[in-house]
Order: structure tokens, then C-alpha cells, then sequence
């Protein structure tokens, strides 16, 4: 794996020898077509009765390298397969949310890097698994991003009405670890010039007073990644100026780290709480959901 890819794979990282048991039985493998000609695939979790949709962005490279032979699985070589969304899917499906876990598409065979993430491709893909979504379930859909996947969380959330996103397809927005801060000089700024050029505040940088959705903001107090502090979940808020309800969580506690702190097995990852973290937002999304029951 060369320099950069690596970096890529910093931001939600996991062991390779972990999270890899089969999905439960309402989970399948999904591809689909998009409008401009690739295949997005994505683990899908049907509940029996969802009252909302998520579709959630894994850090790192994104790449789930899905195994579509019985039963499907994480591939084995896929490094953000213990991802904390990734790994705590059927949490979410378990609040009866229907659940759709982001694979990298057909034309990034080595993962979305953060410039993929930031374009108009990326976002049109989204849109097309958003309207798989609510063909399945006409139920809200939430787009949810950890680490680097709170680049495409927040992508699609600013692209909805335009950008190949029907109008009223994304209902809300949940960002968790978010990327705040490239640093000049750091391995990440090295790699990229162009993004931290940009976007040198990470996803603060982006356009988020075009937000429209409610928006939760979730922080782990000790989340010691050089790239995603808690302590700038203030100002992440304040960027929302026009999302129809902003809330931050800062969650603490947990497990003894055993990664890297911008690894998915510390802090950064919520390891050790990720029911407390799963039950929040799951909270914030039936509670500010417009079909909210």
C-alpha cells in the first residue's frame, strides 16, 4: 500500500482479523447502477417495519471489499471493517432503522479518497442509493459519517436538491469523529495538498450553511486524533447556520484503547460504547424525523 493510501486508511482503520461474522438474516448484498454508470455497492439490513432509513459512511478508505457469496461478508482484507459504523450496523438496525453500509464504488478499486468524497460523483451516487432507499421504505433517510466518511455525510447533505439528489430525498444528517483540522505540514496536508489547501479546516471548510436537514454532531471527549477533536464540535455548530436543529453529543468512557488513536479501536472509534453512542443518535433521528411515530 503506498504513502497516501495509508493516510487514507489512518482515518477509521481496523485489524484485519476482527469484525468479519456474517450479517444477520435480513442482511444482503446490494448493486446498483448509478446515473453516471458505475456499480455502488452496499450491505443492506431490512427491519420488518423500519420507521427510517440510514445510510452510513465508514472512515478510512471506505472500501468494504464485500463478499457476495452465502453469507455475504466484510472481505477479509478490508481495512475498515471494524469500523465503529461498520461494526455496530446491527445496532442501528435494531432501532428498526432500515440500514445501508457504503462500499467504495466500481471505479475506486483503492478506496475514496478525500477528494472523491468531496465531488459531484460521489454525491450522485449517493443520491442513487438514497432513492433505493425510499423506494424500499418510504420512510426519512439519514446519511451518518464517521471520521473521513463525515466528508460524504456531509457531501450529501449539502448536495440534496441538486447535485443528482432529489429535493426531500436526505432528511438528516449525523456526523461522528468528524474531520476538523489538516494541519500544515502533517502527514495528511503532505499527501493531499489540494484538500488541505482548501479545506484546511476539514469539513468545516465545506459549504455547510447550505444544510437544510437536522444535524447531530457526536464528539468523543478523549478522542486524542490529531484530525477530529472533540473540542471543535463548537465550532462545526456554528458553520450549520441554516440546518433546522443542530445538537452536539460528547460522549466519554469506554474500553482501554487497543489502536492507534485514529483507529477504530480507541476513542475515535467509540470502542467500548458503541450501544451508548448508537442509542444516541438513534434517538436524535426518530425524535427529529419528519414520520417520526
Amino acid at each position: 500500500m503506498n504513502r497516501a493510501l495509508r493516510l487514507i486508511a489512518q482515518l477509521g482503520i481496523a485489524s484485519l482479523a476482527t469484525c468479519n461474522a456474517a450479517f444477520g438474516e435480513t442482511a444482503s448484498v446490494v448493486s446498483i447502477a448509478t446515473p453516471r454508470g458505475v456499480q455502488q455497492g452496499f450491505i443492506l439490513i431490512k427491519p420488518d417495519h423500519a420507521i427510517a432509513s440510514v445510510i452510513l459512511f465508514a472512515g478510512g478508505s471506505g472500501s468494504l471489499r464485500l463478499n457476495r457469496e452465502p453469507p455475504p461478508q466484510v472481505g477479509p482484507y478490508a481495512f475498515v471493517a471494524g469500523n465503529f459504523l461498520v461494526r455496530s450496523r446491527e445496532k442501528f438496525a435494531a432501532h428498526d432503522f432500515m440500514v445501508a453500509v457504503i462500499d467504495a464504488p466500481s471505479d475506486q478499486s483503492n478506496g475514496m479518497s478525500a477528494s472523491f468524497r468531496l465531488g459531484s460523483d460521489h454525491a450522485i451516487d449517493i443520491g442513487a442509493v438514497a432513492d433505493y432507499m425510499k423506494r424500499h421504505a418510504d420512510v426519512p433517510v439519514w446519511l451518518v459519517g464517521t471520521s473521513a466518511g463525515s466528508w460524504s455525510a456531509a457531501r450529501g447533505a449539502i448536495a440534496a436538491g441538486r447535485d443528482g439528489i432529489a429535493a426531500g430525498s436526505i432528511d438528516g444528517l449525523v456526523l461522528t469523529s468528524t474531520v476538523t483540522r489538516i494541519a500544515p505540514g502533517s502527514a495528511f496536508a503532505k499527501a493531499f495538498p489540494d484538500i488541505a489547501s482548501n479545506y484546511p479546516d476539514g469539513v468545516i471548510s465545506m459549504a455547510l450553511p447550505e444544510i437544510k436537514v437536522p444535524t447531530l454532531i457526536v464528539s468523543h471527549s478523549e478522542d486524542a486524533c490529531e484530525y477530529t477533536p472533540a473540542v471543535d464540535a463548537q465550532s462545526l455548530a456554528k458553520r450549520l447556520t441554516q440546518a433546522a436543529k443542530v445538537e452536539i453529543a460528547l460522549l466519554s468512557g469506554g474500553d482501554p484503547p487497543r489502536s492507534t488513536p485514529c483507529e477504530a479501536y480507541a476513542a475515535h472509534g467509540y470502542y467500548g460504547i458503541e450501544t451508548q453512542a448508537v442509542d444516541k443518535i438513534a434517538d436524535f433521528i426518530t425524535t427529529n424525523s419528519k414520520h417520526a411515530p
